[in-house]
């Protein structure tokens, strides 16, 4: 089972990736991410975080297409590199803080 915790500031939604046990690809088939606009973060940067493999990463970062960018935490940047963007706020690899 994939858990979603999601934090928001006003700009952004910083969602982490939790799980027990052992993920396979056809966990991908039952997932349900946080719906942003149901959440109220489809117009903001959606950080994703948690350890988790790098095909449910991929997943997400389509699943979140629609929203205004996309970033990934990476621990030791201490932010999110942005690796989708539909704004002129956010380009493809700057590094973003969760504040």
């Amino acid at each position: 089972m994939i858990n979603f915790i999601v934090a928001q500031t006003d700009l952004k939604a910083f969602i982490t990736i939790d799980f027990d046990g052992n993920l396979t690809p056809n966990d991908l088939k039952s997932v349900q991410p946080p719906d942003p606009i149901a959440g109220d973060f489809a117009k903001k940067l959606v950080i994703l975080s948690g350890r988790a493999p790098i095909w449910l990463y991929a997943f997400l970062v389509h699943y979140y297409h629609p929203v205004k960018a996309v970033a990934v935490f990476d621990p030791r940047l201490d932010g999110g590199v942005v690796v989708q963007s539909h704004s002129n706020d956010y380009s493809v690899g700057d590094l973003v803080r969760f504040d």
